[in-house]
């Protein structure tokens, strides 16, 4: 009998930055690796901090496609990542938009479920903003999870270039930098993608599709 993969989504629930700018998950990042989860058979947990509807951030609205219906569907509601069983999944993966740096940067229990998913030796992957969840994730050994490991995320470069500098609690590159990451950057929205051991990362939201096609790689390499 043929194993189910599941895999783990943990999104962001921010609804707002601090300056009252509407914010959420961006969604081709995460309709994107859902569609190619969903076409593989793979069993999806949509999860946030606190559970419930998950928020859209409306600039990412101006890229919608028809095969992103089920996604969309999907967001309408979300598990609380308190009621997640780390033994039920192969995989992690965190989209991003910039709501996760509202709320997944800093959540304690963010923090000890993606701590426990790498001393278990499974799977964790992000795209774009995303890896701001890996911020402050530390190993059973005291070592950051990030440190010493190949990795890229949405860069300073990018952020400047959207406008959005200012309007960040801090820039994500240069936390991860902090911490011990081996970051490597390609020129702003290349599609870009590191695989380093069970670490997946991809730059921004023009590396959706080649992330989730490591991911399906490499969690079907571990079965």
């Amino acid at each position: 009998m043929e194993t189910i993969i599941a895999v783990l989504i943990i999104v962001t629930g921010a609804t707002h930055m601090k300056n009252g700018e509407q914010t959420g998950v961006w969604l081709e990042e995460f309709a994107v690796p859902y569609s190619m989860f969903k076409k593989e058979g793979f069993d999806i947990t949509v999860a946030t901090i606190h559970g419930g509807q998950v928020p859209i951030d409306p600039r990412s609205l101006d890229v919608k496609r028809a095969e992103w219906d089920d996604a969309q569907t999907a967001l309408k509601t979300s598990i609380s990542l308190n009621d997640i069983k780390i033994d039920d999944y192969a995989a992690v993966y965190m989209p991003g938009g910039h709501g996760t740096m509202f709320d997944l940067a800093d959540d304690k229990s963010v923090k000890k479920v993606l701590g426990e998913f790498a001393d278990e030796d499974k799977i964790v992957s992000a795209v774009c903003h995303g890896p701001v969840s890996l911020v402050d994730v530390k190993l059973k050994n005291g070592k950051y999870l990030v440190d010493g490991k190949k990795m890229t995320s949405f860069t300073n470069s990018e952020e400047r270039a959207a406008g959005m500098t200012e309007k960040m609690p801090f820039l994500l590159e240069s936390k991860l930098k902090e911490q011990g990451a081996l970051f490597v950057s390609q020129a702003d929205w290349s599609d870009h993608v590191i695989v380093d051991g069970n670490l997946i990362t991809g730059q921004n939201p023009q590396s959706s599709k080649e992330l989730a096609k490591a991911i399906i790689k490499t969690v079907k390499a571990k079965q």
